[in-house]
């Protein structure tokens, strides 16, 4: 928990009036204020307090120039440059959440959350190699974090390591059974395998657990591509009016949807029906 101080007071000289000074008299040395590096250190941890409540409230941009002046005050505080790449992280601004959150994990080296947060970093940056690196070394620290598996077997599907992905996400899932964007990105995983009635299992599972629109799209772009056009439109459009954000190609292509997915998905909407929706959305 972060500690509260009182503001610090900095006293700035801004000149002299009204002193003259003799003609032999030698110039001035400039007089600094000793620092309270203590004190510094304390007000930059309440900043980043702060900050860290500002972000609860979603006022990103508040927190973010909190969190850069406390970074300042308290540059060997690894929660405090931890919480500064997390604030760039959210922003999707990778290179300074990179370089916040690398001087984090110099500071504590075996921080399982710095090293989750920089292999979200280099995920962003499509760096997968390094992504799942680090990812794998913050759950050696802690293992059972289902959202850090998640990230893992997404690090993993973007490197095709098809099987290795599946994996982690089936252990995200172990550790909560609840957790469906696992189950759908099974699902994603098995179409890019040529298992097509595998991974409709594996949406329709989702929906159980969650009416979500990504997994009624898919089952909606696999049905279509086995021929089973009317269900297929009926429940595209309910996934469509739900979430129109899905029907940009751009949209499905930063959820992880792959190249077969894909393929069906422009497919799917030449479809006149699927025309004539797009058309209103």
């Amino acid at each position: 928990m972060l500690k509260r101080s009182g503001l610090l007071s900095l006293l700035v000289a801004a000149g002299l009036c009204g002193v003259t000074l003799p003609v032999q008299a030698q110039a001035l040395l400039p007089y600094s204020l000793p620092l309270d590096h203590e004190e510094l250190e304390e007000e930059g941890l309440a900043l980043a307090q702060e900050a860290a409540q500002l972000a609860q409230f979603q006022q990103f941009g508040p927190a973010l120039r909190r969190a850069q002046l406390a970074a300042q005050l308290a540059p060997n505080s690894a929660q405090v440059q931890g919480l500064l790449g997390s604030l760039y992280l959210q922003d999707q601004d990778y290179e300074p959440a990179i370089a916040a959150l690398e001087r984090a994990r110099r500071l504590e080296p075996t921080n399982a959350t710095v090293l989750f947060a920089l292999g979200t970093a280099q995920f962003g940056t499509k760096n997968y190699s390094q992504a799942a690196s680090l990812l794998e070394s913050g759950l050696r620290f802690e293992p059972d974090n289902a959202g850090a598996l998640f990230d893992l077997g997404n690090a993993y599907y973007m490197l095709e390591r098809y099987d290795e992905a599946i994996a982690a996400y089936e252990k995200s899932m172990e550790i909560d059974s609840e957790f469906w964007p696992s189950i759908n990105n099974i699902g994603l995983v098995l179409y890019e395998m040529g298992r097509p009635d595998e991974a409709i299992e594996k949406w329709e599972a989702t929906l159980e657990i969650s009416e979500q629109p990504e997994p009624q799209l898919a089952i909606a772009v696999a049905l279509y591509a086995k021929g089973d056009r009317s269900r297929a439109v009926d429940l595209g459009t309910t996934a469509l009016e739900n979430d129109s954000r899905y029907s940009e190609l751009d949209f499905l292509i930063e959820n992880l949807w792959g190249e077969e997915l894909m393929a069906d998905t422009r497919q799917f909407f030449e479809a006149p029906d699927m025309q004539s929706l797009l058309a209103q959305l």
